[in-house]
């Protein structure tokens, strides 16, 4: 039998990662979404683009959580996106209602799957999302750290003319302005990047990746990044499905780590058939693990707006 990952919403993140995972070949896809034909035809268009694009992949849209039964993965996209002037903390009340509800269906349809939540602000909604469904914390996670450690690559592969698979990056902290980007941690080929590029462009390229979502935000103006994000979701279910136990930045649960404990965010871990297998402690400088545990003081905040 072919595994199963569910999309929750159709919108632009939700599509794109419907239809990366069906080139990825990695299952079938059901997206679901609360508009009417949204989804429905959005899932035919993907399966007839499957014998051109040359994946067997079928995705099939609808409106009923019910058809989400038997997931071995969801991903959570729905809610609101961010508009130009907005913060990810602006839309915590409005999409915390949206992550709470989605939460009671997949813990009654799909009690044993593994969800990745990508809806924002990133993750005081994965944390939220444990707490509703009630799953163990490792079956869990937040997309956020793969995306902008993606963006990181990008930006370094921009600035030194290469080849953007040759980049490996490491960007912790919480999926916002308080995102702590580590150069140490970021190599092309294995070469430190402080020995290919200057300090002050290390800076500037840092910056550039920890606004990187509102740069996207101002230049489209009625929305937000996708196929970035979604990328980034399908690479976090290639390697649960295929238990790769790939080391990946992800919006995980702290037990103590890093002097953190109970609140999901950005730090490396071990992704693999258990889901977050293992969290990975870097040896920090104490600026930046100031400023990752100031990321976290952060977001402790939002989270009593929640009721946490």
């Amino acid at each position: 039998m072919n595994k199963k990952i569910a999309v929750i919403g159709a919108g632009n993140v939700g599509a794109s990662t419907a239809m990366y995972l069906a080139e990825a070949n990695l299952a079938d896809v059901v997206m679901v979404d609360i508009i009417e034909g949204v989804p429905q035809g959005k899932g035919l268009d993907l399966s007839q683009a499957g014998p051109v694009r040359g994946y067997n992949a079928m995705v099939k849209g609808t409106n009923k959580f019910s058809d989400i039964k038997g997931s071995d993965i969801v991903i959570m996209t729905a809610g609101l996106p961010r508009k130009p002037g907005m913060s990810r903390e602006d839309l915590l009340n409005m999409n915390a209602d949206i992550v709470g509800s989605v939460a009671r269906e997949i813990k009654k349809y799909a009690p044993n799957s593994y969800v990745i939540v990508v809806s924002n602000p990133l993750d005081l909604m994965t944390f939220h999302m444990q707490k509703v469904t009630g799953f163990p914390k490792n079956r869990v996670c937040g997309q956020a750290g793969v995306l902008d450690s993606t963006r990181f690559r990008c930006f370094v592969a921009m600035e030194l003319n290469v080849s953007m698979t040759e980049v490996q990056a490491m960007v912790l902290g919480g999926h916002g302005d308080t995102m702590v980007p580590l150069p140490r941690y970021t190599t092309v080929a294995g070469i430190p990047i402080g020995e290919l590029i200057p300090k002050d462009r290390i800076k500037a390229i840092s910056e550039r990746t920890r606004v990187g979502g509102g740069e996207i935000v101002k230049l489209l103006k009625t929305g937000s990044a996708y196929y970035a994000p979604a990328a980034a979701s399908v690479q976090m279910c290639r390697s649960i499905l295929n238990d790769e136990k790939r080391v990946l930045p992800s919006s995980a649960y702290l037990t103590g780590q890093y002097g953190i404990k109970d609140i999901y965010i950005g730090v490396p871990v071990v992704l693999g058939a258990k889901g977050v297998e293992r969290i990975i402690e870097l040896k920090l400088s104490k600026s930046e693990l100031t400023a990752l545990q100031g990321s976290a003081k952060t977001y402790k905040e939002h989270l009593k707006i929640l009721g946490y």
